[in-house]
């Protein structure tokens, strides 16, 4: 995907950012450690493929805003506070920043995403590799 098409969804993902406080791959940990709740909203299919988020609560994108809207009988444990920081991480990082607008409209504030998603965290920061002999 390119941005800057003249797309009326490139337009819609242009006023969704507009709102959000982005986070980078290189902070995505200390967003976490700080207290940010951590959604990945990758297929099935794309979590197999390249792997796991480690600490992100799963969420499939068709049950997002169920699951995390404070004032939905359906919402999970995690989203009881609609000041939490909210930062959900798609593949590239478009469908994340377009469901993270949709929670702000439902008032989660600090609902952001993940500029360039799994696959910027990937290239930049990755999973650890597991150690294998003593440290």
């Amino acid at each position: 995907m390119t941005e800057g098409d003249g797309s009326a969804i490139d337009r819609m993902l242009q006023e969704s950012r507009r709102g959000l406080d982005r986070v980078e791959p290189a902070d995505l940990a200390d967003a976490q450690a700080a207290g940010a709740l951590v959604v990945d909203i990758r297929p099935l299919e794309q979590r197999q493929r390249d792997g796991e988020l480690p600490g992100a609560l799963v969420v499939d994108r068709n049950v997002l805003e169920w699951r995390l809207d404070p004032t939905s009988p359906y919402r999970l444990p995690e989203a009881d506070d609609p000041t939490r920081r909210v930062v959900l991480v798609c593949n590239e990082g478009y469908a994340s920043s377009l469901a993270a607008h949709a929670l702000q409209q439902l008032g989660l504030v600090n609902a952001t995403d993940l500029r360039g998603g799994y696959q910027a965290w990937a290239r930049t920061t990755g999973p650890e590799e597991p150690r294998t002999g003593p440290s």
